[in-house]
């Protein structure tokens, strides 16, 4: 049975002076505490990133790529989670703004092998500081030991 160990109250919206909402059970259950953490880091993400047009899975993308340049686009589409389709809309849009290329695979010509361009690996230094930013914010109410076994929890599960 899931118990929380204190039932918060917040306010349900300051504006129209609702009674403060009392959460039940949620804050005990994994899944509602990681979705809600969740939307707060990928809200701040958003705004961080909006500056260099970047969204989440395409930072995800080009880190892939810069970090393992001429695997193939399968590849990288399955290590991130990304159904074919969109993983190409994605290179599309990455091509159209000269990020990255795509080259036939010298291993197997039906795939194409990708690559960072200059431009590519320009914009990722920049969101790479960006990132940083934003990872501190992020775990700002963490200490570091902390922080460190947050992550390894979450990649337990």
């Amino acid at each position: 049975m899931v118990t929380p160990s204190r039932k918060p109250r917040v306010a349900a919206d300051a504006k129209d002076g609702a009674e403060t909402l009392d959460f039940g059970m949620l804050p005990g259950l994994v899944g509602y505490v990681l979705r809600r953490a969740q939307l707060r880091v990928f809200e701040d993400f958003i705004r961080s990133f909006e500056p260099l047009a970047l969204r989440p899975a395409q930072f995800s993308a080009l880190l892939l790529i810069e970090a393992n340049p001429g695997r193939s686009q399968r590849e990288i589409a399955a290590g991130l989670g990304i159904q074919r389709p969109n993983f190409v809309a994605m290179m599309d849009e990455f091509e159209a703004r000269g990020l990255a290329r795509r080259t036939r695979s010298e291993v197997d010509r039906r795939s194409h092998a990708l690559m960072l361009t200059p431009a590519g690996t320009d914009l990722l230094v920049r969101a790479k500081a960006v990132v940083a930013e934003h990872e501190a914010r992020a775990t700002a109410g963490l200490s570091e030991p902390d922080r460190l076994r947050l992550l390894a929890l979450l990649k337990a599960m």
